[in-house]
């Protein structure tokens, strides 16, 4: 993990409102089924989005804090079949991880699956073994989940790239919208890593509806929705022979660029065969 240049600033532009557990959370704004946007900001703007929306936002509290880290485990096929789905903008198509959340220790393996008319749908299940493998239960999850959306599971998943970073998440009190705060977001695969300026955040705003009241916000100052991954990302920059226009501007104007690295995350994506 890159060292927290950026939490300390979004933590005290955020401490103003009011803590909310998880439970509540779920409560109020789920948004499991979802349409989901993303938007590329400096820090310094992400900092002051939320200014004076006490009566309207709180964000995510445990045990008094409010940025969490993350690490996500990417399973493809040895073909980055669900890579390739994603860069082509193939309508219906999904993805799965395992989702490490590192300061408690709980695994979750999802399967974000994304249907014709745009709209994203995640499923999970807690889940207890190594990040970079499906296990029996996993693979039934996963096989099961897939058929049930019309889908035809793979025969072979293998861990294709990590993503870790760190988040804090603001929910509004209507439910509208969930978003989250993404910050010091490295990329992993075959040895190799790649991170996201210091002075950049990116935000996806998850809701059900149209335009949200921060996005109304964001358009103002300038900043429009942009198509990014941090799965297509990552595969994009560490794999030179495969192509991510979907996401070239994007990652161009966020992140620095790839290094040799050994660190454990780094082990994904070793011997997967390209498809170009």
């Amino acid at each position: 993990m890159s060292t927290d240049t950026s939490a300390p600033a979004l933590s005290e532009a955020l401490a103003a409102l009011r803590p909310m557990t998880l439970a509540e959370i779920n409560s109020r704004a789920a948004l499991v089924t979802r349409t989901c946007r993303k938007y590329l900001v400096p820090v310094t703007f992400a900092d002051s989005l939320f200014a004076g929306a006490e009566e309207r936002f709180g964000v995510l509290t445990i045990e008094g804090q409010q940025v969490f880290r993350y690490s996500s485990t990417y399973l493809d096929t040895p073909d980055l079949r669900t890579f390739h789905d994603h860069r082509r903008g193939r309508r219906v198509r999904f993805k799965a991880r395992v989702r490490t959340y590192v300061d408690t220790g709980t695994r979750m393996f999802e399967v974000k699956l994304k249907g014709a008319r745009g709209i994203t749908d995640k499923t999970r299940i807690e889940y207890e073994g190594p990040p970079d493998r499906l296990t029996p239960l996993t693979r039934r999850f996963l096989d099961d989940t897939l058929l049930g959306y019309g889908m035809e599971p793979p025969d072979v998943l293998t861990a294709s790239a990590v993503t870790d970073y760190r988040r804090a998440t603001v929910v509004s009190f209507s439910g509208e919208e969930r978003v989250t705060v993404d910050t010091d977001l490295v990329g992993y695969r075959n040895g190799w890593s790649v991170g996201m300026r210091p002075d950049m955040v990116l935000l996806e705003v998850k809701t059900r509806g149209g335009l949200t009241s921060t996005e109304r916000r964001l358009h103002q100052h300038g900043f429009r929705e942009v198509g990014f991954s941090k799965y297509g990302a990552t595969v994009s920059v560490l794999e030179p022979r495969l192509r991510g226009n979907r996401w070239h501007r994007a990652m161009a104007s966020c992140l620095d660029h790839q290094t040799p690295t050994t660190v454990p995350q780094a082990r994904a994506g070793a011997g997967v065969v390209l498809s170009v």
